[in-house]
């Protein structure tokens, strides 16, 4: 398969093989889905409480909303240790394509004020026709998803941009990993909520949350750095609603969630299970991102 990055009107603009390793590429193509006019809601065991913890968590993450109490949806504090601001982040993508399970895995640092981050991506053996891959380094930032050691013919030392305004998805599923402020405001959209309970994750208290977000209500109540890519999402997805499952802390922190994705072409439908971990708030995290004499434009050939 050949990736051409066109240049027209607004700027660029990259075909949507969805995937960094093409394992999701049936997913190409995806057509939009009717827009959900449903009124946000939550039923008996969650409440409107737990609708707005969830509503908050992109916020809180942000740090524009401060000591936000999960299971209250009251401010209860302004103390610094209730602000998000960056975390370190793990990441993994999940597909069944062909019978066969693929998982692909990310790791690094994301910066939610500014909307940056930088992430390791490896991808599983054999998922593009060898034994073993060397990590594509990705840059998050808003509208844009930069990927070095991306494909064959690329210069050692180029980048890869893509405008993720433009891709089908949104980058939701595009690059392998799931963009985790993205991953946030999706729970900006969330019409049901379900309050499934106490649990740990890695010795840290949580509130488990199950419900169903509704992608177009997350891009219009989106932060504006993210509203692009998620009105793309909401236009290109053949269904415009999400199964999720959230955990958040005590200071209402997302800490984890984890996302179903389904497609459907011409074939059966395809789930695509993302997750995203976040631990270690207030790390340090530093980006820079490529000049354009570092950016690569010509053709991309799937490894």
């Amino acid at each position: 398969m050949v990736v051409q990055q066109h240049r027209s009107g607004g700027g660029a603009r990259a075909v949507c093989a969805l995937a960094v390793v093409g394992v999701m590429a049936a997913t190409a193509g995806c057509s939009g889905g009717g827009g959900g006019g449903d009124r946000a809601m939550a039923d008996e065991r969650g409440g409107a409480d737990s609708l707005d913890a969830v509503h908050r968590a992109a916020a809180v993450l942000a740090g524009t909303v401060r000591g936000t109490g999960t299971g209250t949806g009251a401010v209860t504090g302004t103390g610094a240790r209730s602000v998000a601001g960056s975390a370190e982040v793990r990441t993994s993508m999940e597909t069944a394509a062909g019978g066969t399970r693929v998982t692909i895995r990310g790791r690094g640092t994301y910066d939610f004020r500014n909307q940056v981050g930088r992430l390791e991506v490896v991808l599983p053996e054999d998922a593009a026709g060898e034994d073993e891959h060397h990590p594509i380094t990705e840059l998050l930032a808003p509208g844009a998803l930069y990927m070095m050691n991306r494909g064959a013919g690329v210069p050692a030392d180029k980048w890869v941009r893509i405008d993720t305004t433009t891709l089908e998805d949104g980058n939701l599923v595009t690059g392998g990993v799931t963009d985790p402020m993205a991953a946030a405001e999706l729970l900006r959209g969330a019409r049901q909520v379900t309050y499934a309970g106490r649990t740990e994750l890695a010795g840290v208290a949580v509130r488990h949350y199950r419900g169903i977000s509704d992608i177009g209500r997350a891009a219009r109540e989106a932060s504006p750095k993210s509203r692009g890519a998620l009105a793309a999402a909401a236009k290109g997805f053949r269904t415009d609603t999400v199964p999720f499952d959230a955990y958040l802390d005590e200071q209402g922190r997302l800490r984890k969630v984890r996302h179903r994705f389904s497609f459907a072409n011409e074939g059966p439908a395809v789930e695509v299970v993302s997750t995203t971990l976040l631990y270690g708030f207030g790390v340090p995290v530093s980006v820079r991102l490529p000049d354009d004499r570092d950016i690569y434009t010509g053709k991309i050939r799937q490894r």
